[in-house]
């Protein structure tokens, strides 16, 4: 057994880890060759002492300790009550301290922070203002590497309720939910070059490998985990961030911050997405950021002052100068389902389905740029089509759009699989399709959405 443990062992951390295992306390290694075979088949009641052995006498032998000793302890936190429930929780906590202390190379200060807070939280061990400190120290000290989706909720929501309680300012709200949000983007940035990557080759044809098909996936389950989690964040965020409490606050710090390109930029974007942008500061904002740093950002909100204004060509001048002047693909395509939606609220449905389409040869998982195709072509139905059946065929249409939108991106999944469903309710029933005896032939749109759709076969 010890030696079938021990292999498994290498192969978990390589051969530097083993080589340095191998001169370590006898008894020790014996232990870890024990709990690393029977965690491995989740076996933590038979794991724990040999592995609780190892943790006290040899933590720094080998990070199979703390890879299988999270695993063994939430396991044994999960089937316990009393002081014994309390005790495997202080393990855990020291288990957390020592992963750092011992493989700082292999463990981040912001993961190991963001794991502790969590355990608070959890196991209601701590008050909000303990978690809160572990998650701020985490976020200001090592913000490259806190990407703990759930770890990220928490901090901004117990920034909100630090305000609501009269501890922090607003300003301190909103800067902790621009510099999230941005932590968030710049995860989804790269989950989204994964994801893309592996869209076209499907497309393509291309047979995906184990690891491949891994990646893919894990890169799925991650993108909508912060897609869940960017939509709760708003949520937290509500009315606070609504008209009557932004703009007063912007109007105050705006002379000390008029040169201050990051704080132009994040206010500037969020009167624009709390449609803000009607009131004179905003003005001043984009201006002020010109001014201080030509951009693509700059530029696009210079097209959305011409659009207010009424000056159409002038507003699609500086929209299609913001896309020309965006090189990051994630970014560019931000930009270009914004200008989409512009369109679409203003019933211009050709103009917002050509962004739309851009949005996705700039990022191929783009689910909410097919969303939204699907709702220029269900928004159509009516003037698509001679009789009500083929006016209501364009519903399968709309539904083909939003499959996609879920098949392609993790983070829109379950809102797309409901409006498929939705679209889908509105299309012709088998009885309509009975009746009309359209089963299995082919309807062509004359209208602008063009294209065609199969009837199912009955």
């Amino acid at each position: 057994m010890e030696k079938k443990g021990v292999l498994f062992l290498f192969g978990l951390v390589g051969g530097a880890g083993f080589a340095f295992a191998q001169a370590q306390n006898p008894e020790c290694m014996t232990n870890l060759s024990v709990f690393g075979e029977h965690a491995k088949v989740k076996n933590y009641d038979a794991a724990y002492e040999p592995w609780k052995m190892v943790f006290d006498n040899c933590p720094e032998m080998h990070p199979a300790t703390y890879v299988y000793g999270e695993r063994i302890l939430k396991d044994k936190i999960g089937n316990s009550t009393g002081e014994e429930h309390q005790q495997y929780i202080n393990t855990l906590m020291s288990v957390y301290d020592k992963e750092l202390q011992y493989f700082p190379k292999r463990y981040s200060k912001a993961d190991v922070l963001a794991k502790k807070a969590l355990l608070m939280y959890d196991e209601k061990t701590g008050n909000s203002q303990e978690i809160f400190g572990l998650l701020n120290d985490a976020f200001q000290n090592d913000r490259s590497n806190f990407s703990n989706p759930k770890a990220l909720y928490l901090y901004f929501s117990l920034m909100v309720d630090e305000y609501q309680a009269g501890n922090k300012d607003l300003q301190e709200v909103f800067d902790t939910y621009d510099a999230v949000n941005e932590r968030i983007d710049e995860e989804m940035a790269g989950l989204s070059k994964v994801l893309d990557e592996y869209v076209e080759k499907e497309e393509a044809g291309q047979a995906l490998s184990a690891k491949d098909k891994q990646t893919f996936n894990n890169a799925k389950i991650n993108t909508e985990s912060y897609g869940k989690i960017s939509s709760s964040i708003d949520s937290k965020l509500g009315d606070l961030a609504d008209c009557d409490n932004l703009i007063p606050l912007l109007q105050k710090n705006f002379d000390a911050k008029k040169t201050d390109a990051q704080w132009l930029k994040r206010s500037a974007a969020r009167m624009d997405g709390k449609e803000c942008s009607d009131d004179p500061m905003f003005i001043k904002l984009v201006e002020a950021l010109h001014q201080v740093e030509p951009s693509s950002k700059s530029a696009y909100y210079l097209g959305v002052l011409n659009d207010k204004k009424g000056k159409s060509s002038d507003a699609i001048k500086y929209y299609n100068e913001a896309v020309s002047l965006e090189k990051d693909s994630y970014k560019k395509a931000d930009i270009l389902f914004k200008i989409g939606l512009k369109y679409k609220k203003a019933g211009q449905n050709t103009t917002a389905y050509k962004y739309f389409r851009q949005v996705l040869d700039a990022q191929p998982s783009n689910g909410k740029a097919y969303l939204q195709i699907a709702s220029l072509y269900a928004g159509s139905a009516n003037d698509c089509g001679s009789t009500t059946f083929e006016k209501r065929a364009v519903y399968w249409k709309a539904a083909q759009m939003a499959r996609k939108a879920a098949e392609v991106d993790p983070s829109v999944k379950s809102h797309a699989a409901q409006t498929a469903a939705s679209y889908e309710g509105r299309a012709p029933s088998k009885q309509d399709i009975f009746t009309s005896g359209m089963a299995g032939k082919t309807i062509q749109f004359n209208c602008w959405i063009g294209g065609s759709v199969t009837v199912p076969n009955l």
